[in-house]
């Protein structure tokens, strides 16, 4: 076993555990599925429910997969899609930087999935037990064409941005009246 097994094992063991508790955060967290929901709801992804409930079983199934090393690409592409759709509806408009809500932790996790699908999940994985090479050129189409594919069709068929609401207008302030003038006639 090589050094870089180990690193695309420790690289499959956090890409993967953070799209479960990303997943299990959907599903269990604060607001559970129904806060979720709203929240999707509120970004124009509807019928809000489904997309929580398709959040939540994407992100547990790459993760686990990615955790494992099997169908790697598969679960790479399970990675790449939410979170380009979450970079596009949530994220793009608030910039790069992560502590401004921006797209910095979607676009990090989504060129880790690409690499890893490149690179391939390392001999500490199912893939390799079970003599599945699935890597290179095929891996990283595979998890792209998947990812962004899914991605493209869910924004297609239920993505509708919500309208900016126009500012309401403040109201005028009360017109002053001039100041009397002593001495002075009109």
């Amino acid at each position: 076993m090589a050094w870089s097994d180990v690193g695309l094992l420790l690289i499959r063991l956090v890409l993967g555990g953070t799209l479960i508790m990303h997943g299990w955060n959907h599903w269990r967290g604060g607001g559970k599925i129904a806060g979720t929901a709203r929240w999707f709801d509120g970004l124009g992804l509807r019928p809000g429910i489904a997309h929580a409930w398709a959040s939540v079983v994407t992100e547990l199934g790459a993760g686990t997969l990615l955790v494992v090393g099997l169908l790697t690409p598969l679960g790479c592409a399970g990675a790449i899609g939410p979170m380009a759709v979450a970079g596009l509806v949530a994220h793009r408009r608030n910039g790069f930087f992560v502590f401004r809500d921006g797209y910095e932790y979607v676009l990090m996790i989504s060129v880790v999935a690409v690499a890893l699908a490149a690179l391939g999940p390392g001999r500490i994985s199912l893939d390799h037990a079970a003599g599945i090479t699935f890597a290179g050129t095929a891996g990283v189409l595979t998890a792209l064409i998947a990812g962004l594919g899914g991605a493209g069709l869910l924004l297609a068929t239920s993505w509708r941005p919500v309208a900016a609401q126009p500012a309401t207008p403040s109201p005028a302030p009360p017109a002053t009246q001039p100041a009397a003038h002593s001495g002075e006639s009109a």
